[in-house]
């Protein structure tokens, strides 16, 4: 979700709501890292959701399926909005989430985290 989240970012910065019109590759892009954030999300167990109760986790998994199903009547506003204004807030949030979970490991299992990249 981080990854999707990131590239979504990087991909719409310094771009304008008009480059969708414009960019059928942009778009596209967007699409599919608002589709992988929603498709990891609906994996996420309901203890990892607890973890971080400040995502809308049903609104996440809904635009997943939105798009999915909604074939080529998406609304491109719609993935704008989305992708200028939840995942700075998503990365930051499972990130958090993250680091509380990788330092609960390191307390509950001595070396249960080593190899791992800090997040």
């Amino acid at each position: 979700m981080v990854g999707a989240a990131r590239d979504a970012i990087g991909f719409a910065q310094g771009r304008t709501r008009a480059d969708l019109d414009r960019d059928r590759m942009l778009l596209r892009a967007l699409v599919n890292c608002v589709q992988d954030i929603g498709e990891a999300a609906s994996r996420v167990s309901d203890a990892g959701r607890k973890r971080a109760p400040r995502l809308p986790w049903p609104k996440i998994v809904g635009m997943r399926h939105i798009l999915v199903h909604a074939y080529y009547n998406i609304d491109v506003d719609a993935i704008w909005r989305a992708v200028k204004t939840s995942p700075p807030a998503l990365v930051g949030e499972l990130e958090a989430a993250l680091r509380s979970w990788d330092k609960e490991d390191q307390q509950s299992a001595p070396g249960a985290s080593e190899g791992r990249d800090p997040v």
